[in-house]
């Protein structure tokens, strides 16, 4: 079943599914018709989020557990409303409380789970959770032994327990301690050797999730029987895939899961969509889970008209240029050097066995695979391609031709057929062993989609403050705003190929919130104020020795997060959660591995001094109060073309309120729901009141948003109206919107019934609907 509307909400120990089902009402009245939940099965103890999943095959006691949840689906299904869940096939969390990962630790290959993780077993499981070398750890008493439920365990610290493996039961005590642990199927390792050294798979940098090898029919049918059980018993009516792009085969794993749940089954995928790259079709899904919608409407909304000075302006302030493919080029180096180095060298081993079985390979040396596929890496225009090794999709052609381009001038001399023999081999007719090839290729492939994720949105995005706006999950950030014909024809392909992917805007993955983005992207269409303020505050509180792109960013994120009413009392916690973190994820002053504290404590004085200085704070106030009209139009804008595009719209917990929250953990703070129940029944503000106007209008007239197609409508006299109509059953919904500013122009809308002036349309408001 295709869901109407969806509704975002975060479950965990704080909010389960008996909280969901005390919501319904609330919903229904809003006119959603589906819960839209994050991971249900069970994860890490605690765990907010429930992506670091422990065991696939049970339903959450934290949330409630199965019984809870079948009375969340009973109580859905009597109002006509359903359930889509959130499932996580890429990886497992391993940091305790995993059955089968702690099974593998004891019993190795042998462990009837052994096949489920994407291990190396050419030598032990690399446990990186030392937090010293292993040497020192025995030596300062860091390490003992003990019993545990009868059986002798390895305790880390006094809490982190790791299990001995069965023949060394019966004389683990009487074993000197350095001697046993050589016997495990595991070593022990400090946590800095864990990107050089890991021979396990994991999600990106963290070290707590292992990942799957959901490939393997088995583990398919293994991980996925509750989730089947559930749709077959009409409990859920889909699934979003988290990090598809993680496995080794996307396309295949996406028609396995459509020939197993069936075709009634709502199925989209987390996917991001690089620029140019087409959406899933053939793959057997309804589409993305709406990153790359974020992004259309994101950059329909700022305008390319500003793009030099603020460019200009970032370039004076902070010396780190203009354009953000620099910063993204020098990411993916550092990305690739610091925390990927041993899956790189993994992946070089697997081309060098697979050169060596053809006679086309001999004489490339390790040392060129290794300048040819760091050099590809550097350029990679997408995430990744999706090759088996003896075949590749034609969508792939396109990539491989442009990262021939990009890699061109950065080739060691002598060495082009190097690099054109791994893009062969990519494309699934290069010479050699096949199943050494399908390795080789699935390595690469899977260590290209974290490099572009780790490169791009956790630290180039931290490093480039042209306007932060644009620094979002599944963002160009080179790009500020486009055309009308590009939004069009955006809109366009979306009816054609995936009438029914997710429509989003808010996540619990956007680093700001929908309206923080609307209210930023006002500073596109005048940005000569904007550097104005901007040089005037960056001269403020001068004795802080903070360098100048953190002030430049600090003082836009003030400006975007900046509340309606005025400042919070957690405000400035907020902003400083948020600035570490930036600090952190940019690893240029500080990072995760090595914190600057020193530097993050003074980043950290001139948010609390900035927002301490009573002048500072009137200028910030009345530089928001005028951007006020436009981003409340924007917001508006972002609203009507969420619910009127072909798609499924979806709706973040809390965000039919004002959504200016910063980078998780502040995107996944708990809502306040007696409020919005309040304003649902005694009148609701703009944004609420036009969400529920939509979602009636597609609850009364399901077929022109389900089934309709996409018309642009020609407008004479400006390019700051955005129009379209869809049809489908004998019904027309008409469509216009005003963008980039609130002055209306003298314009005309020619709808296929006749033309409409501007100033009628947006005598009101910035926007105007009508379906007949």
């Amino acid at each position: 079943m295709t869901p109407r509307a969806t509704y975002r909400f975060q479950f965990h120990k704080g909010f389960g599914f008996a909280d969901a089902e005390r919501l319904l009402p609330y919903l229904d009245a809003l006119g959603i018709s589906h819960v839209y939940a994050s991971p249900i099965t069970v994860a890490a103890a605690g765990s907010m989020h429930g992506y670091d999943v422990v065991d696939p095959t049970r339903i959450n006691p934290e949330l409630g557990g199965e019984e809870a949840f079948r009375a969340l689906a009973t109580a859905a299904k009597a109002r006509g409303m359903g359930i889509v869940i959130d499932i996580v096939p890429n990886h497992m969390g391993v940091a305790g409380g995993n059955a089968w990962w702690n099974d593998v630790l004891a019993k190795g290959q042998a462990s009837e789970h052994a096949a489920v993780f994407d291990i190396d077993w050419r030598e032990r499981i690399v446990l990186p959770v030392l937090g010293a070398p292993l040497s020192q750890v025995l030596a300062d008493g860091d390490l003992t032994l003990s019993r545990d439920g009868g059986r002798w365990v390895l305790v880390a610290y006094g809490e982190h327990r790791f299990p001995i493996r069965d023949a060394d039961q019966a004389a683990a005590d009487r074993m000197p301690l350095a001697e046993l642990l050589d016997r495990q199927h595991y070593r022990l390792a400090s946590w800095r050797v864990a990107n050089d050294e890991l021979n396990w798979r994991r999600f990106f940098t963290v070290n707590d999730l292992a990942g799957v090898r959901i490939e393997d029919p088995a583990v398919f049918a293994k991980t996925h029987a509750l989730y089947f059980r559930l749709h077959d018993e009409g409990l859920i009516d889909g699934v979003r895939v988290d990090h598809v792009d993680g496995l080794t085969d996307p396309i295949g794993y996406c028609q396995s899961l459509r020939a197993r749940l069936g075709p009634d089954a709502w199925i989209v995928i987390e996917k991001i969509l690089g620029v140019g790259e087409p959406q899933p079709v053939g793959w057997g899904v309804d589409g993305t889970s709406g990153y790359d919608f974020m992004e259309q409407v994101s950059t329909l909304l700022h305008d390319p008209a500003g793009a030099l000075a603020l460019a200009e302006a970032w370039d004076r302030i902070s010396r780190r240029g203009e354009f953000f493919a620099v910063e993204e080029f020098e990411a993916r180096q550092d990305m690739l050097s610091w925390q990927f180095a041993g899956q790189l060298d993994g992946c070089i081993a697997a081309f060098a066995a697979l050169a060596t079985s053809s006679a086309e390979g001999d004489g490339i040396t390790r040392a060129m695979l290794r300048r040819a596929i760091e050099r590809l890496l550097w350029v990679f225009p997408v995430y990744r391609t999706y090759g088996t090794g003896d075949a590749a999709p034609a969508q792939d052609a396109r990539t491989r031709a442009i990262v021939r381009e990009r890699v061109e001038g950065l080739i060691p001399p002598g060495e082009d057929a190097v690099t054109d023999l791994v893009l062969a081999w990519l494309a699934g007719d290069g010479p050699g062993d096949t199943a050494l090839a399908a390795e080789a290729v699935r390595r690469f492939q899977q260590l290209s989609a974290p490099i572009a994720a780790k490169a791009v949105e956790d630290t180039a995005f931290y490093r480039y403050g042209r306007l932060i706006s644009r620094n979002d999950v599944g963002a160009d950030a080179e790009t500020l705003g486009i055309s009308l014909d590009a939004f069009h024809e955006a809109m366009h392909e979306r009816a054609r190929h995936v009438p029914h992917a997710m429509l989003t805007t808010a996540t619990h993955d956007h680093k700001r919130g929908e309206d923080m983005r609307a209210r930023l992207a006002v500073l596109s269409t005048d940005p000569a104020t904007w550097v104005g303020h901007a040089d005037r505050w960056m001269r403020l509180h001068a004795d802080h020795e903070v360098v100048a792109d953190d002030r430049y960013m600090l003082l836009q994120t003030l400006v975007g997060v900046w509340p309606v009413d005025g400042a919070a009392d957690d405000l400035a916690e907020r902003v400083k959660a948020w600035q570490q973190k930036a600090l952190r994820e940019g690893k240029l002053r500080s990072s995760w591995e090595a914190p600057d504290e020193a530097y993050e404590e003074e980043a950290a004085g001139l948010v609390d001094d900035l927002l301490a200085d009573a002048a500072f704070v009137q200028e910030l106030a009345d530089y928001v109060a005028a951007l006020a009209p436009a981003a409340r139009a924007n917001t508006i804008v972002q609203t009507l073309l969420r619910y009127t595009v072909p798609g499924v719209p979806d709706l973040y917990q809390g965000t039919e309120l004002t959504d200016l929250s910063l980078v998780d953990p502040d995107n996944r703070r708990p809502v306040d729901y007696a409020m919005r129940e309040r304003l649902l029944a005694e009148g609701m503000p703009a944004k609420m009141q036009l969400i529920a106007d939509l979602l009636a209008l597609r609850r009364a007239d399901p077929t022109v948003f389900t089934d309709g197609d996409y018309r642009p409508v020609e407008v004479t006299g400006s390019d700051r109206i955005v129009a379209f109509e869809r049809r489908a059953g004998g019904r027309t919904l008409k469509v216009a919107a005003l963008i980039r500013g609130v002055d209306v122009p003298d314009a005309t809308v020619q709808f296929a019934d006749g033309e409409r002036a501007a100033i009628v349309l947006f005598a009101d408001r910035p926007i105007w609907f009508e379906i007949a």
